[in-house]
Order: structure tokens, then sequence, then C-alpha cells
């Protein structure tokens, strides 16, 4: 067995040793390693929704009812797009939040890849750190 960790393993990893219990998404190919990470934690529940707009309502409602930043994954692109209405209401209300999104290759930044977004630009307005 490889010692080796992805990231998705790092990160979800992460999540679960700051207590994080569940996390709401639209899985999708562009965080797959996050995906399967996620499956090796049956202590975080994964609440897997239709489109990525109540994936961002939902963790924009557990925030206000738990004061715990409520996690968010899509995929690039439109369904960054989409969870940008969920986003946009828990920074005008102040509710804890973490939107992850799946992203292109970093060797195609700035090549028009496939669903690339500048998200520093996209979520600059809306988002304390992106």
């Amino acid at each position: 067995m490889s010692s080796t960790r992805t990231g998705g393993q790092v990160l979800i990893d992460a999540l679960a040793a700051n207590d994080v219990d569940r996390i709401f998404c639209v899985p999708g190919e562009s965080y797959l390693a996050a995906l399967d990470a996620m499956y090796d934690h049956p202590d975080i529940a994964v609440h897997v929704t239709r489109n990525e707009g109540g994936a961002s309502y939902m963790a924009d409602a557990y925030g206000k009812l738990t004061g715990r930043p409520g996690i968010c994954f899509v995929t690039r692109g439109p369904g960054a797009t989409n969870a940008s209405c969920g986003l946009h209401v828990a920074s005008q209300d102040s509710t804890p939040m973490i939107l992850f999104i799946g992203q292109i290759a970093r060797e195609d930044t700035d090549r028009e890849a496939f669903q690339e977004i500048d998200y520093r630009r996209m979520f600059g307005q809306v988002a304390k750190w992106v």
C-alpha cells in the first residue's frame, strides 16, 4: 500500500480534523479526488443536491443554524456560477460558509480551458478570500 495521499484526501482529512460533520454538494469530475476521500469518512454526512444553488443555500442555512461554516463543493464554470447565489446571501448575512470549487489543471490556467473562470474576479466582491 502506498503512503502517498491525494490532495483530496489531505483536504477531507483536514475538514474532518476541524470537526466538519456535513458537506453539501453536486458531485462532479473536477473534484473526484475529494469525492473519493469523502467516501472514506463516514463520519461526514454528504448531502447531494440537484443543483449547486441548492447546495450553497443549504450550506448557508447550516451556517446560520449552527454558527459553524457550511461546507459546499461544486464543479468549475457553471457549477460555480450556480453556487454564487447562496454565496452572495451568506456574504450579505455574514454567515460562515466555505465554497470549494473544482478547478482546471494549473498548467491550463489563462488558456481559455474548458469552463475556466477567473474566480478572484468573479467572487472577489462576495468572499473574504478567494
